[in-house]
């Protein structure tokens, strides 16, 4: 033996490999567990959100399990069968919700809503919605271009095509940070 090293035999290499290869293994399933029941990432796909999220904005998202904890205000992804699409919104009707649009100015259970995030605002739509239990009502922060429950047949997003919601930026990294 030299510099005190050991040679080592096949079966200590195999060994070796076996654990090596396990920990891979047991990393990608806990990987995959992860990004099914608990967090994945998406990338924003059009100016609806802007200036909250941009275009090639990447974010995390978290699973939703418990609809009562939704909140109005929440950016939330979730499916429309309508459109046959994934999108990201902020909800702004929960269910029971009156929601009442008046050239633009929103209106929940007749108290405006403070939007500062609101940019290009559509001040020429006015429209009356009455949300449905286990419904949500979305729009886009970029009101102008933005398809949302304004501009769908059916109005509302039934509770179980809600996904996630959106809790952190992660790209570009100049704006990393929670997501509000």
């Amino acid at each position: 033996m030299k510099n005190g090293h050991k040679k080592k035999n096949s079966l200590e290499i195999i060994l070796e490999l076996k654990e090596f290869i396990f920990c891979i293994a047991l990393a990608l399933i806990l990987a995959i567990l992860i990004n099914k029941f608990l967090i994945y990432s998406v990338t924003i796909p059009s100016e609806s959100m802007e200036p909250t999220l941009n275009v090639e904005d990447r974010l995390f998202i978290s699973k939703i399990y418990n609809y009562e904890k939704i909140q109005r205000g929440d950016i939330l992804v979730f499916y429309s069968e309508e459109a046959d699409d994934t999108y990201i919104k902020r909800v702004i009707g929960l269910p029971g919700d009156k929601i009442e649009i008046k050239l633009g100015k929103v209106y929940v259970n007749n108290e405006e809503l403070v939007e500062n995030y609101v940019e290009n605002n559509d001040d020429t739509f006015s429209a009356t919605y009455e949300v449905p239990e286990g419904k949500y009502f979305f729009l886009g922060d970029n009101r102008e271009i933005s398809k949302d429950s304004r501009r769908w047949i059916n109005p509302y997003i039934d509770e179980k095509d809600i996904q996630g919601k959106a809790q952190i930026r992660i790209y570009p990294l100049n704006r990393i940070g929670f997501i509000s």
